[in-house]
């Protein structure tokens, strides 16, 4: 059974996995394209930061940053590799929404999504966010897509 709790940003799993997350995004993504943070912005006081794990297994990790009030920021949300396909990112999703939700957060919006990612693309179209304009300090960016929704 999948459960998703705060993250620790010590535990030498969650690192591996932040750290295989941090790279990837840097190799697929085209210069300045890469907007995923290290752990050191994760673990700053305004990251809400969750992993999800199946028994000892890590199975994926996500964090909102509240941008501004009311409005939520999905950032380094990840499945590991094994974990693909199995509804966990489904799930971390769903557990972001509900936790902003709780945090009287009314708009969660995604970082840019590299527009080569169809799967994230995808799973952000199933919970109902819609394309939108950048936000906060971001720019247009040809290479991404960013998304939105009223939560």
């Amino acid at each position: 059974m999948l459960r998703i709790i705060s993250g620790d940003l010590n535990d030498e799993r969650v690192l591996v996995l932040l750290h295989y997350h941090f790279a990837k995004c840097h190799e697929v993504t085209p210069p300045g394209s890469a907007h995923v943070f290290d752990v050191s912005r994760l673990k700053s006081p305004d990251v809400d930061f969750w992993a999800a794990w199946e028994g000892d297994t890590l199975m994926g990790v996500g964090a909102v940053k509240e941008i501004e009030a009311g409005h939520g920021e999905v950032k380094s949300m990840h499945t590991a590799e094994a974990a693909r396909r199995k509804g966990v990112g489904s799930a971390i999703l769903n557990h972001m929404i509900e936790t902003s939700r709780a945090k009287r957060l009314r708009r969660l919006s995604s970082k840019p999504v590299p527009r080569l990612l169809c799967p994230a693309v995808q799973l952000y179209k199933s919970f109902g966010f819609i394309e939108c304009a950048p936000f906060g300090d971001y720019k247009l960016d040809p290479n991404s897509v960013f998304f939105t929704r009223e939560i």
